[in-house]
């Protein structure tokens, strides 16, 4: 039975206010380092709005300080968002079977909204703006964060250094999370040893050749049985 607990929008402001406070921060860091590569204060925000994703932006940051090429960009964010794919479609039965809303809850899926639509038991299609109202509020936190930072460094211009580590700590957390659930730990060191092995033999391409190893190890294991190994 659906809880009774007010209005959609305040049963979602009240859900997503511990993303608030993780948002808002974080987004402040990324507009700070952002904003300190030269770009216009504004294209941070932006960011926010069209591509809404943390750790994407964070590294591309990093990707774009480096002058990397617009393959390797596209296809190392490609893979870093690829896990939305698997776990989104376990709640596509909650969203809506069509139109715009259904299209902007795929678009606004993150990990935290994910946690917090599955620890809710499935809801009616007539629950819809509750999901809208969470997924958006979500992303106006973030949003906000991005816009706060940029414009403090555009306006201040104060020493960034340091902030950087917010992009390490974030995929440092990112990668604890992932082994403390995988069951078949030497693909990490796999992973590990593409990664210093082409670094060491090409480092300028370094980033897409080892990935692109690492998805054909992957592909071989699945294709030879090892799945069920």
């Amino acid at each position: 039975m659906k809880r009774v607990t007010g209005s959609d929008f305040l049963e979602a402001l009240r859900d997503s206010a511990p993303v608030m406070f993780g948002y808002i921060p974080l987004g402040t860091a990324f507009g700070v380092l952002f904003q300190s590569l030269g770009y216009h204060w504004i294209y941070a925000p932006l960011a926010g709005v069209l591509i809404y994703a943390g750790s994407a932006q964070f590294m591309a940051i990093g990707l774009l300080a480096a002058s990397v090429s617009y393959a390797e960009a596209f296809f190392a964010t490609l893979v870093l968002n690829s896990r939305h794919i698997f776990y989104g479609l376990s709640v596509m039965s909650r969203y809506p079977a069509r139109g715009l809303s259904r299209w902007y809850l795929i678009f606004g899926l993150t990990d935290e909204t994910y946690s917090l639509i599955t620890a809710r038991p499935p809801e009616s299609p007539g629950n819809v703006r509750y999901l809208v109202y969470l997924t958006g509020m979500n992303q106006s936190y973030w949003v906000i964060g991005c816009a706060l930072g940029a414009s403090l460094q555009s306006l201040f211009a104060f020493d960034s250094r340091g902030f950087e580590f917010c992009l390490v700590a974030l995929f440092l957390v990112l990668l604890i999370e992932q082994v403390r659930t995988m069951s078949k730990r030497w693909l990490l060191a796999v992973a590990l040893s593409a990664s210093v092995l082409v670094y060491l033999l090409i480092p300028k391409q370094f980033l897409l050749v080892a990935i692109g190893l690492c998805l054909v190890t992957l592909v071989v294991y699945v294709r030879t049985g090892g799945e069920h190994g």
